[in-house]
């Protein structure tokens, strides 16, 4: 995952290997759930001025979303991503 934008403009870079880890097939279907587009992404690019901006990509398929438009399922992996990703 990739973490754009914001206040300072600072790119973060996490990511998770699930391999071997006993919750690997909750992480998976939540990555799974994540992949698909947010809430308002019908709309078009972009989200609200100092907002971030994310890349996920799960097994080679990429999603983006915005702040605040992010599902339910890419706000939790984001979190989960960020805490525990290096």
């Amino acid at each position: 995952m990739v973490r754009t934008g914001g206040f300072a403009g600072i790119e973060r870079r996490a990511e998770v290997d699930t391999s071997g880890r006993p919750d690997a097939e909750e992480w998976q279907a939540l990555a799974l759930l994540a992949l698909r587009p947010g809430p308002r992404a019908a709309e078009g690019p972009g989200g609200v001025r100092d907002g971030f901006s994310y890349r996920i990509t799960v097994d080679g398929r990429t999603v983006s979303c915005h702040d605040p438009h992010l599902s339910d399922a890419q706000r939790s992996l984001i979190t989960r991503v960020l805490k525990e990703g290096a």
